[in-house]
């Protein structure tokens, strides 16, 4: 499945979001998750995310730090700070209710109501 690159672009900051929600993260690894999420419908390249983390942090959502790995390589890690599990917050009622009123439309069942 291809899917836009509109709406690509419409979800990749709640994607992220979502994703340092669970854990702490590096680039590399948030592509990957990307790719497996979505069972290869969406394929993130270092030169759309990297642009995206960077606006993130400026507008303090998310925090980078660095760390060594077991080879000995600083890998430059991202977390999601307070403003970020906020905006979170906010996306996923967005997202939802946008949901909910394709399925309606479609005349599927809705996952949420109001």
């Amino acid at each position: 499945m291809i899917v836009s690159r509109e709406l690509v672009g419409a979800s990749v900051q709640p994607i992220i979001l979502s994703i340092l929600n669970q854990q702490d993260s590096y680039g590399y690894a948030i592509i990957k998750k990307v790719k497996r999420y979505s069972f290869g419908a969406l394929e993130w390249k270092d030169g759309s995310l990297y642009p995206v983390l960077h606006r993130m942090e400026d507008e303090g959502l998310i925090e980078s730090y660095w760390q060594e790995t077991e080879t000995g390589r600083r890998r430059k890690y991202y977390r999601i700070k307070d403003a970020g599990h906020s905006q979170l917050e906010i996306e996923k009622r967005q997202w939802l209710h946008v949901d909910a009123v394709l399925a309606h439309l479609w005349g599927l069942q809705p996952r949420i109501t109001g």
